[in-house]
């Protein structure tokens, strides 16, 4: 641990969303680890072309259960990664625990054999759902005591029963200090509402104190920048007579907030919306494109049906989908002023997501797209692991003061 940085080890890296943004937060990647090939060309991809900061990274494609990590790293700082969610996720099949995927147990894994100081790790909002929620706490309990490891056959419900007593007894050992909350993407300045659980553990030992960062950015400032004041509309050159009328579930929030407005500028941000991130971009087009704006291929076949009517151009899009069950088309699409459809093309996914420009995606236009689905929002990334990195950084300073 140093001033500037941190070091880190990522599991489950998939697409990268998740170790860009932890770099741009002052962390430092010994390794990621990913097995999924697809997932895998794209990170070799952008590090061949050295691309920033991917060309310094060093790619392990290799199950995470085959991984024997104290062999591999010392002095580890933090622990991140995204455990697969399919288990968990609203869109899968439920199964939670009983599922394969479920590698939880691995995450609790390298955090009991690297011990860092810190970990942070990504869920879909369905792990918080009533029927996983004794299990939930059960993986909470295993965070926080990782040295409490289940025994061979024993059953997860008894495993349980033992973190409980430990947590009650008192007794030394590796322990952290575990939070989690629901964070909603778009109240952070991604153009997305994307709802994801995050958990995050200090170790007891640096006696720190952390808590999740307030939001940024907000639905009113959006509501207020369109229908009060109009600069939403101006800043994009929306000509008066094409800009659409209040909507009526909204017409008197909107009047409440006009008459709240302030004399001064308010000091939260709007939401972002699909216009924002989309501004800049050339229209995509039928031909494949290289350069600044690559995985910009016009896609074919966009249509509404019932539950997936596509994201509105001026509000946040809806959650970007990895599509468990085949092609993540459904809601992956736009849906302009007019009530036209057309799918996102991998490019404005990636802006959707807060990727770099110059970050390329390998694969199909599907396979692309379950990328993204997969990733974390880079910006969002950011934002936690700053606040993490601060605390971590601060334990190092009192130490060596």
């Amino acid at each position: 641990m140093t001033a500037n940085h941190g070091t880190s080890v990522e599991l489950f890296t998939g697409a990268g969303g998740l170790a860009l943004g932890l770099e741009q937060s002052g962390w430092r990647h010994l390794a990621l680890i990913e097995r999924d090939p697809h997932a895998c060309a794209t990170i070799r991809h952008n590090k061949q072309r050295g691309i920033a900061p991917v060309s310094s990274w060093r790619l392990l494609a290799e199950d995470v259960r085959k991984v024997h990590y104290a062999e591999l790293f010392e002095g580890v700082d933090l622990v991140a990664g995204g455990p697969p969610c399919q288990p968990f996720s609203l869109g899968g099949k439920h199964r939670g625990r009983k599922d394969q995927r479920n590698m939880f147990p691995e995450a609790v894994r390298a955090v009991r054999e690297l011990a860092p100081k810190a970990f942070i790790f990504e869920n879909v909002k369905g792990l918080l759902r009533q029927s996983f929620s004794t299990y939930f706490g059960y993986i909470v309990l295993q965070l926080s005591y990782p040295e409490v490891v289940m025994k061979s056959d024993e059953p997860w419900s008894d495993h349980l029963a033992r973190l409980e007593r430990h947590h009650t007894s008192g007794r030394p050992g590796l322990s952290y200090k575990v939070v989690y909350r629901l964070l909603n993407a778009a109240d952070y300045g991604i153009p997305q509402n994307r709802r994801r659980v995050f958990i995050v553990g200090l170790r007891s030992d640096l006696r720190r104190e952390w808590s999740f960062p307030e939001p940024t950015h907000g639905f009113d400032a959006l509501l207020r920048a369109k229908w009060v004041s109009g600069e939403y509309w101006d800043e994009h050159r929306v000509a008066k007579a094409r800009r659409p009328s209040v909507p009526e579930k909204l017409r008197k929030r909107i009047e409440r907030l006009a008459s709240e407005t302030p004399l001064f500028p308010s000091s939260e941000h709007r939401w972002q919306t699909v216009r924002d991130a989309l501004a800049g971009l050339p229209a995509s087009s039928r031909k494949s494109t290289t350069g600044q704006y690559a995985n910009h291929d016009f896609r074919e076949g966009a249509r509404v049906y019932p539950g997936h009517t596509g994201s509105p151009l001026d509000g946040p899009a809806k959650t970007l989908k990895a599509g468990d069950h085949g092609v993540p088309g459904g809601e992956n699409m736009l849906r302009m002023p007019d009530g036209r459809v057309r799918y996102f093309t991998v490019r404005e996914s990636a802006r959707l997501q807060t990727f770099q420009d110059n970050y390329e995606f390998c694969g199909s236009w599907t396979e692309s797209m379950r990328q993204l689905g997969n990733a974390v929002p880079v910006r969002l990334a950011k934002v936690v692991g700053r606040g993490v990195f601060r605390e971590v950084r601060g334990a190092h300073d009192e130490k060596t003061s």
